[in-house]
């Protein structure tokens, strides 16, 4: 029976970055064997949903790809040793079907290549491209259009990012793979480092899909999806990892919340005002579950403690009952991890909500000195909120509320910003 599109597309997204595992592994050179990668995916999305799927695809795959790469090789006169070299490492019967046993394609590499995408010669911005096109199958377009630039700009992005590795030889490390032990566990060490840059990568990749940082929408639900997909990816490889497993609860139980976060008109709802009849009920499940499961395992990391404040808010049945005071523990705890303006702003919040209202002002002003958030528009749109809360001068919290709305990027949040300052602009002494 033939597949259907969808079918075939998680597939090759699935084999994607096992084939390119067993090319670099077994030639070198990511950049070009990458692009060959990438050649061979576009051939199989043209050919599977008619033909239907090879009886073994990830050799059909690495098939089409390593023809891809000689040609390659063969077409660039500049390049004739490397032609030979690589002819040499290249048997004749390496250019057929390889047996379903051939260990070089049962090795799965995509835990040495999370790595390598996310090398630390490359920006945030690199890393992420490199991994959403190399080890995520997405194609330049597709990674183009998440992050709403031209596909020449972030063709240039994903070039660069090739070039980094190339210059910084990276290669597979030998033995690496799925089975020995990369990464494994949340201690130090270059492979801990490594490995939590690649939770970092993967937390920005999800971020950006939750809530778009530009645009007219408020999210990009491919990204959030790819995001959650290569997480799992990463857990299945490092089992043992108890913050991966808390990065993956965190994004089940955020992405949860998706559904209900826009109205019929694509408009933002805040948190307190959303149908939590709307959230997803099996992402809940499985979020608490696992988050459940990983606290209990040893000392808590930042994505753990992300999740764990992800559940308090899950569990409450209403806004009006969110377990505030264990909020504000976790943050507390939170901050000693990651001592960023973002979570403190959050954690001001929730003060705010155990406090009083003018404890939490009080801290916003505090925050309007770092530098870092003196013109970011959550800091204004927070003290706004908090200001209309106690009932201050309507008309102070309208223009703040304007202000921040001339700050985002995002449409769905300026005229929700916009919205909210039109409506205290039309209010009398008392805010009503």
């Amino acid at each position: 029976m033939s597949p259907t599109g969808r079918d075939a597309e998680d597939l090759l997204r699935e084999l994607a970055p096992q084939v390119l595992g067993v090319l670099v592994r077994r030639h070198g050179a990511f950049d070009a064997c990458e692009d060959a990668v990438q050649e061979a995916l576009f051939a199989a999305a043209l050919q599977w949903p008619a033909d239907g799927v090879p009886d073994n695809p990830r050799g059909w795959l690495l098939t089409v790809a390593t023809r891809r790469l000689v040609d390659q090789v063969r077409s660039d006169s500049a390049r004739r040793r490397r032609e030979e070299a690589l002819a040499l490492a290249t048997p004749q019967s390496a250019l057929l079907a390889p047996p379903a046993d051939d260990d070089a394609v049962q090795q799965d590499d995509s835990l040495a290549l999370l790595f390598l995408c996310c090398h630390p010669v490359l920006s945030a911005p690199s890393r992420i491209a490199l991994t959403l096109r190399a080890v995520g199958g997405l194609t330049t377009a597709q990674v183009a259009a998440a992050f709403l630039v031209p596909e020449a700009t972030m063709a240039q992005r994903i070039s660069r990012a090739k070039q980094g590795i190339r210059a910084a030889g990276g290669d597979l490390p030998p033995g690496s793979g799925s089975g020995t032990g990369i990464g494994a566990g949340s201690g130090g060490g270059a492979d801990g480092e490594r490995l939590g840059e690649v939770r970092h990568v993967l937390y920005l990749i999800f971020n950006e899909g939750y809530t778009a940082s530009g645009g007219e929408e408020l999210t990009a639900p491919p990204l959030a999806a790819e995001a959650i997909r290569l997480t799992r990816l990463l857990l299945r490889l490092v089992p043992d990892d108890a913050e991966t497993a808390g990065l993956l609860a965190l994004m089940l139980l955020t992405d949860a919340r998706r559904g209900a976060r826009t109205g019929p008109c694509g408009e933002l709802v805040p948190l307190a005002e959303q149908d939590r009849d709307r959230w997803d009920g099996e992402l809940i499940s499985e979020g608490l579950e696992l988050i459940s499961s990983t606290l209990p395992r040893g000392r808590p990391g930042p994505y753990q403690v992300q999740a764990a404040i992800a559940a308090v808010h899950t569990e409450a049945a209403s806004a009006d009952a969110t377990d505030w005071p264990q909020i504000l523990a976790l943050y507390d705890l939170l901050l000693r991890f990651d001592a960023n303006p973002v979570v403190a702003l959050n954690r001001a919040v929730a003060v705010a909500m155990v406090h009083g209202l003018a404890a939490g002002l009080d801290l916003l002003a505090e925050l309007a000195a770092d530098k870092r958030l003196t013109r970011h528009h959550r800091l204004l749109a927070v003290r706004a909120h908090l200001s209309e809360l106690r009932g201050d001068d309507p008309a102070a919290a309208a223009q703040a509320y304007r202000e921040a709305a001339s700050r985002t990027a995002s449409g769905p949040e300026r005229r929700y910003l916009l919205g909210r300052a039109q409506r205290l602009a039309g209010a009398g002494p008392d805010g009503r």
